[in-house]
């Protein structure tokens, strides 16, 4: 739900150095031109922002003044407040072949994984999609994460690499991508390519739940320390998780590129992700590509998070118009931060001036 709001509604813009926030907006032009379906509306803020001078904050904002107007976020019972948490890009040690070391396989989609798009019969379920497998004549359901870890009788896995850490690598599919740096020094990306079709169930959730964690406890650097405590109960909480994650190896940008300036992994949308200016959102409900006003609060603190964002990429736990991921950048502080962020915020859509409300 979009109501009409005033620039001076969105807290700190007048003072958000937005000139952070222009690669982002530059390089998901390039993706939203690309797309037939996009192409329309994105026409002429794209073709506009050849004239601004990127680096110049007043020059950005008075660009998105003039070619956008916001619009509050709300959910349909009017709710405008809801959470908002944060994901990185980690760095995990890996392998090419399986050794006592390293154990953990990180696989690319197999063979047998069918997507099926509904819509292709049934018009009224849009954008609805279910994933499954052949058994006999039937399409059933694809395995579990239990089911694929402990041995499914007809999974033929593809690995890709190979890590030390089952926390590690439950994490990895969380975050969507990462980097491996393998024994030989040399360092590999991989992106999220599919998923097996289970729906996603927060093991944080789970320990709060048992009453095991409090619920405002239940970051990612609690969840590790409690898998060190707890070692016999552990693939246990992790099956808790039916979703799972199959990734993709991508090449490192071309150097001197906008990509290498951004060096994030790449988003739904299909570009890098800007740290610190890119969002993960219910494309339901935020369309992707979207410039999105983000008010929140530093990870366990009140102090104030409030600047300009790219709706540049999904993820299976963002459900709701009024619910964010935000992109902390690469490595172990990103890591940091992203682990201890579950903060309540608001959101504004910034959408072109003139057009129909998604």
């Amino acid at each position: 739900m979009f109501t009409p709001a005033a620039w001076t509604d969105l807290p700190g813009f007048a003072a958000d150095p937005v000139a952070a926030a222009w690669p982002a907006f530059v390089i998901g032009c390039r993706a939203l031109l690309a797309n037939p379906k996009t192409q329309p509306l994105w026409q002429t803020p794209c073709a506009e922002s050849a004239h601004v001078d990127g680096a110049n904050s007043d020059t950005v904002r008075a660009f998105f003044a003039a070619h956008f107007s916001p619009y509050r976020v709300a959910a349909l019972d009017g709710t405008d407040v809801g959470l908002v948490t944060g994901y990185y890009e980690p760095l995990l040690a890996g392998s090419r072949t399986s050794t006592p070391r390293f154990l953990i396989p990180l696989y690319a989609p197999p063979d047998d994984l069918l997507t099926i798009d509904l819509s292709d019969l049934y018009p009224e379920l849009k954008d609805k999609r279910v994933r499954g497998r052949i058994e006999g004549k039937k399409v059933v359901p694809y395995w579990s994460r239990a089911e694929l870890e402990r041995g499914a009788p007809s999974f033929a896995g593809k690995p890709l690499v190979y890590v030390t850490d089952p926390v590690e690598a439950f994490f990895l599919e969380i975050q969507g991508s990462g980097r491996i740096e393998l024994t030989d020094g040399s360092v590999i990306r991989l992106n999220y390519a599919d998923q097996n079709g289970h729906p996603y169930r927060s093991i944080g959730r789970v320990l709060s739940d048992r009453g095991e964690l409090a619920l405002e406890r239940t970051s990612m650097q609690n969840i590790r320390a409690w898998a060190v405590a707890n070692p016999d109960k552990l693939r246990g909480l992790l099956d808790e998780n039916p979703s799972y994650v199959f990734f993709r190896e991508i090449a490192a940008p071309a150097p001197g590129s906008l990509d290498a300036m951004i060096d994030g992994p790449l988003g739904s949308l299909g570009v890098p992700l800007l740290a610190g200016r890119t969002i993960a959102v219910d494309a339901r409900a935020i369309p992707l590509g979207a410039p999105v006003f983000l008010a929140t609060t530093l990870p366990s603190t009140d102090t104030p998070l409030a600047r300009l964002t790219l709706a540049q990429d999904t993820g299976g736990a963002i459900r709701g118009p009024v619910r964010a991921d935000f992109f902390w950048g690469f490595g172990v502080e990103a890591g940091r931060e992203a682990g201890r962020m579950r903060q309540q915020g608001r959101m504004w859509l910034l959408w072109p001036k003139g057009a129909a409300l998604p």
